[in-house]
């Protein structure tokens, strides 16, 4: 797995096609997408455009797809996957991930999808509606799509030591990789070691922080990194962006990191995180930046913009 890849969340996708066209021209070869992004019938022409146009090989591309809250039933499992590789013009990924440990009732794609997180966003006090499915249910059909050779790895997002640990013990395939929100704010060092002693690679979600939040009220404006003093002063030493300092701090520590971009100029320097590095006192400094501050929680905005209370890392 390529240590950087382009997120694909909150992409426009009336301009991820030609975003991706960019990225792949620029050199990524990670693409981390997700049915729930609502937009990979856009990224399935993007990748097909850059497949045929000869930019790439099908080998030389790392395409990540997630499993949807409402699949969590073995029933649906392999159906949630034939959607994507459909929308993804693809015969296979080379990574499926269970997107969040939260199942939820299936919603047929006839009636809408992706299906988000209502049950019947309609109804006159819609909320979520959970369902009790074991992961080790769900885990078992993901699978049995590895046997199906429809994906190349499986692995988790949002899971904690406790559930990989439950994982683990009844894992015919032991999960691969473990995608979770990480930066300087919220460094997750015992989560990472664990990781490491397991064998199970992680990816950073949200590797720059804040800036992905603030639009949807899920961080402020100085939440920010890119102009905190300590920052500031490590891009100037290195010659560098304040952004770019904290991706190499992401892929120093031995994380992959999928930063998501609209701008085509900071795809090239979102990628240029490989001719230089950051001391080990630098290094040290990032990560005294944290505060155990997670901006993507379901047990707050899946209460605050779902009527439901569901906290999941308590």
């Amino acid at each position: 797995m390529p240590s950087v890849g382009l997120g694909l969340w909150k992409v426009d996708p009336a301009s991820v096609g030609e975003l991706i066209h960019e990225a792949i021209s620029v050199g990524y070869r990670h693409l981390d997408s997700a049915s729930d992004y609502g937009n990979e019938a856009e990224v399935g022409k993007g990748i097909e455009r850059v497949l045929i146009s000869n930019l790439c090989n099908r080998e030389d591309l790392w395409v990540t797809s997630k499993l949807w809250n409402t699949f969590h039933e073995p029933k649906h499992v392999r159906s949630a996957i034939e959607r994507t590789l459909r929308d993804l013009r693809l015969e296979y990924l080379d990574s499926y991930l269970i997107h969040f440990p939260i199942a939820l009732a299936y919603v047929a794609p006839e009636i809408r999808y992706p299906p988000g997180w209502f049950f019947d966003p309609g109804a006159q006090s819609p909320s979520m509606h959970s369902i009790k499915v074991p992961v080790a249910e769900t885990w078992g059909a993901m699978e049995e799509l590895v046997d199906a050779g429809l994906v190349r790895t499986i692995g988790v997002c949002n899971f904690g030591i406790s559930l990989l640990r439950d994982l683990q013990a009844v894992a015919r395939i032991q999960p691969s990789s473990l995608q979770v929100e990480m930066h300087p704010r919220l460094t997750q060092e015992k989560l990472l070691r664990f990781c490491d002693q397991e064998g199970i690679a992680v990816t950073a979600f949200s590797p720059l922080g804040a800036p992905s939040y603030v639009s949807l009220g899920m961080a402020k404006e100085g939440d920010s990194l890119f102009m905190h003093e300590s920052i500031i002063e490590i891009a100037d030493a290195v010659g560098r962006t304040p952004a770019q300092v904290l991706l190499r701090w992401g892929v120093q520590r031995g994380t992959a990191v999928v930063p998501k971009t609209s701008q085509p100029k900071r795809l090239a320097e979102n990628l240029a995180l490989f001719d230089f590095s950051l001391s080990a006192e630098q290094m040290l400094i990032i990560d005294g930046l944290n505060k155990n501050q997670r901006f993507n929680d379901p047990g707050d905005f899946c209460e605050q913009a779902f009527n439901t209370f569901f906290p999941i890392y308590e």
